[in-house]
């Protein structure tokens, strides 16, 4: 019989995750079962007894997560980091968002600007208007979109220019294009770690699983999709 291996991801890994399950079953025989979430989501259903094998989240989640004895303590591993983009519909004019001053010009013209109000960009993105000081400007154009579908929203012309991770504005191409990362100045990377179910029916299975999605061999795959390695900041002393 066939090893199902339950993964529980973030909606933000989501495409490059799946552009390599296929060939970790090929090459192993194993099925992985996919559930996609929002980060804070995840946690609260681990934390509600979900029931998973290999769980990818924020670096935090999975601190915590391993605190609460969900996660197999001594398994947390790095998978990579986000940059943060701005998405518009495929065939919008150009748009330069290439210094502080330019993605605050940009913001403050557009009509209407879709976020993910339940994920961790959609709260670093409200913070930083506050930062840049177009908060009062800016936010009676924003349109909260939930489940992961900022970028699709935009693709759908919901709203003119959309505020997510860049794999998320990837996947949803060709109907959506990638103006931009935001400035080095203001970018925020959102981290994502891999942790083991402590409750894993298979944790040798798992582990496999987890040492494919961290192989340097899948590395460009994973680039293309726009998910950057990095040190690991668990192992940070």
């Amino acid at each position: 019989m066939t090893q199902e291996i339950r993964l529980f991801g973030a909606v933000a890994v989501r495409p490059a995750v799946l552009a390599l399950v296929s060939r970790f079953e090929s090459a192993t025989g194993f099925t992985v079962a996919i559930k996609w979430e929002l980060n804070p989501i995840v946690k609260k259903q681990i934390e509600a007894g979900e029931a998973f094998d290999l769980v990818i989240t924020n670096p935090n989640l999975v601190d915590d997560l391993t605190a609460l004895r969900k996660i197999k303590a001594g398994s947390e591993v790095a998978f990579g980091r986000i940059a943060m983009g701005v998405a518009a519909k495929a065939g919008s004019r150009p748009l330069d968002i290439g210094s502080v001053e330019a993605f605050k010009h940009a913001l403050k013209s557009a009509r209407s600007i879709a976020y993910a109000s339940e994920g961790s960009s959609g709260g670093y993105f409200s913070g930083l208007l506050e930062r840049l000081g177009i908060a009062d400007e800016v936010k009676p154009k924003l349109v909260a979109i939930s489940g992961g579908q900022t970028a699709p929203a935009v693709g759908r012309g919901e709203a003119e220019l959309g505020v997510v991770p860049v794999t998320s504005i990837l996947a949803a191409a060709p109907e959506v294009l990638l103006v931009g990362r935001f400035p080095a100045e203001l970018q925020s990377y959102i981290d994502f770690a891999i942790g083991i179910s402590a409750n894993s029916t298979d944790a040798d299975a798992a582990r496999q699983l987890s040492e494919f999605l961290t192989s340097t061999a899948v590395d460009d795959i994973l680039a293309a999709k726009g998910v950057e390695r990095r040190e690991s900041l668990l192992d940070k002393q």
